[in-house]
Parts: C-alpha cells; structure tokens; sequence
C-alpha cells in the first residue's frame, strides 16, 4: 500500500504494516507498525518527551541555542544525541528534535516486543526500521519535482533516518530557500541536525556547490538531495532516486 504521510513531504510505500497517529502537545507523529500501537506509542512519547523536558528545564539554553553545546556525559541519552549531532552538523541540540524522537521512539517499540518493523515520521523526519527496501517520496512544495521522486532506501541500510529541511514549507526554523534537503544517515539525529545545517546554505542554484562542499565534511552522511525549483542535487553511496507514479 501506499500510506502517505503529511502530503506535502513523505510518501512511504510499505505492505502489511498499519498506520497511526499519535499526538502529544508539539509532536504530532504518523506511525506504521505491525499492528495499531496507538495507546503504548503515547505512552513511550511522554516518557520520552518528560526527559527532554525535564532537561530543558534545568537547562534552558538548550532549548534556544543555534550554536553547538558542550556535550554533557551526565545528560540523558536522548539529550546526548541531540548534542552530538548538533556539534556534528554545527547547530543548535534543537535542530535534531524530531529525527531524535523519531528514532528514540521507533527503537522503543521494537526492543519492547511491539513490533518486528516499524516506520515512525515526525514532522518530514523518518525513520525505518524495516526488513524490506522501501521507497521514500521527496515533497517540496510547488517544485515540479514534488512528488514525482522518491529515495529507495534498501535493507542493508536499515536501521536509518531520512529528513527534510525545506526554506518553503513547514514551521520548521530554515535560513535557507530550498523547496526540500534530505539527508540520510544511520543516525536520525543526526540526518536530522544536518539538513537544517546543510538546508540553510542554500538559496540559488549556485548554492549547490557549496552545499556539495559542507556535506562532504559531514561524517556519517550517507546521502544528500536537494531540490529547489526544478532543479535537482544528489551526492552520496545511499541515493538511490527512482520515479513515482503521479
């Protein structure tokens, strides 16, 4: 089946797992596992989301920065996360919110027993957890590329995150004109804090030299595309680009 997620970003086609949808305050997640989990899922992203909050609360500089911190030993694993893939991608903890709940979330489900596979998007950010290749839609807003491009993202690189900056679409805090930038990286955090990083360079075409330059001084960046307007950027050993039916 195809199960589209938030419309204007991700389109995951994925057989015999079930889709649902989970909201607690900021996040809003779309959900594909074995079965409908909706009640346990909620229930793992409060516990999630307490540690992040209670950290914030000690330490609200977390929350704002769009600088680097230091990184804390003493700070939750989640927290950890963040704050190297901040320092990884040169931006604020912040910038890998949704790809670290995304992923914290998702590893929860399956080590807890719910699920054998799972697909878990929070805001454009995904990650798979599947014992099959998948294909991931690229949305960006009124590219004519929008939708008529997917990643296949194959077994082998599963566990991975794939996440999407866009200067055009979305709350999300970009400083940069690109209808989309999607980075693929083991590390969801990480693919996360790297498109915001890598999205905020670009604002021509002319920017994609550049923004080849940056992504190859990124360690554990296995992919990158970026389109704006009808043009297309694709560097990395994991991208695979293959046509969607319209």
């Amino acid at each position: 089946m195809n199960f589209e997620i938030r419309d204007y970003r991700t389109r995951i086609a994925s057989e015999k797992l079930i889709p649902f949808r989970v909201v607690l305050r900021e996040s809003d997640l779309l959900i594909l596992a074995e079965k409908d989990l909706s009640q346990e899922a909620l229930k793992l992203l409060y516990d999630i989301r307490q540690e992040l909050e209670n950290y914030i609360a000690r330490y609200p500089l977390f929350l704002n920065s769009l600088k680097p911190l230091p990184f804390d030993s003493g700070a939750p694993p989640l927290v950890q996360k963040m704050l190297k893939a901040g320092r990884l991608a040169g931006v604020g903890p912040m910038a890998a919110v949704a790809g670290a709940i995304a992923q914290e979330l998702g590893e929860r489900l399956i080590n807890f027993g719910l699920t054998r596979e799972v697909v878990v998007e929070n805001g454009g950010d995904v990650y798979l957890s599947l014992k099959k290749e998948a294909t991931v839609a690229i949305w960006a807003a009124n590219s004519p590329i929008s939708g008529r491009l997917g990643l296949r993202i194959k077994k082998g690189l599963m566990p991975c995150g794939v996440c999407t900056s866009s200067g055009t679409v979305g709350h999300s805090l970009s400083l940069g004109k690109a209808d989309a930038l999607c980075v693929i990286a083991k590390d969801t955090a990480l693919a996360d804090a790297c498109a915001t990083a890598l999205g905020n360079l670009v604002k021509t075409p002319k920017d994609f030299k550049k923004l080849k330059k940056a992504a190859s001084k990124i360690d554990h960046i296995l992919g990158v595309v970026c389109v704006l307007g009808d043009k297309l950027f694709a560097q990395g050993k994991a991208i695979e680009l293959v046509p969607l039916k319209t």
